[in-house]
């Protein structure tokens, strides 16, 4: 494994240890960060296995970052996105919107690159790579339901964040939606770039 990636390792595990300081809902920052335990080592197998770029990499990080801030805040209580939230009039602090958005645009690039490593068709990548984004964001929506009602109904919505929108869950996954379709719009070139480099 490069040096390099060994060292974005270590930033995420930093800021995920100084994250985990007196989180403002210590119940929620737990559950929030089940799948961050659990998910951790296989993303570093996976960067054995299928040699993620730098770029790649990187993406994961400010995406896995941006979650745990989330985390130790809350979505819903965001403390730096109130100053957005007041200038636009916001009724709701919408920092959960914009990592779902994000979720879509800056993870398609890491699926991407395992996924091509395995079908190794471009266009048909892409797509394909697409289809698992809106996949994982539904699915995330369906689990994060489940854990709520298994192991803390008493947080309900203060961990689903909805902040009153009976639609949130749909929201949020049309962000992530968003997010990867702006992939396959804008980033198009640059992905059949990446496959012709590793060809």
């Amino acid at each position: 494994m490069p040096r390099s990636h060994i060292v974005l390792y270590i930033v995420y595990i930093v800021i995920w240890i100084i994250a985990a300081i007196h989180p403002k809902y210590p119940e929620d920052w737990l559950l929030e960060n089940v799948l961050v335990i659990t998910l951790f080592p296989l993303i570093v197998w996976l960067d054995k296995k299928f040699r993620f770029t730098f770029f790649a990499l990187m993406l994961l990080l400010i995406f896995t970052s941006l979650h745990t801030l989330g985390a130790h805040y809350t979505y819903a209580e965001m403390p730096f996105f109130e100053p957005v939230q007041k200038f636009f009039g916001f009724e709701r602090n919408h920092f959960d919107r914009v990592v779902h958005f994000l979720f879509g645009l800056l993870l398609f690039r890491p699926l991407f690159e395992i996924f091509y490593q395995l079908i190794k068709k471009p266009k048909i990548t892409l797509w394909f790579t697409f289809t698992v984004v809106v996949s994982i964001s539904t699915f995330y929506e369906l689990l994060e339901w489940t854990a709520t009602i298994l192991f803390h109904p008493d947080l309900g919505m203060a961990f689903l964040g909805t902040q009153g929108d009976v639609w949130d869950a749909h929201k949020d996954t049309l962000a992530a939606i968003l997010g990867g379709l702006t992939n396959l719009t804008f980033f198009y070139f640059p992905y059949i770039h990446y496959t012709k480099e590793s060809s």
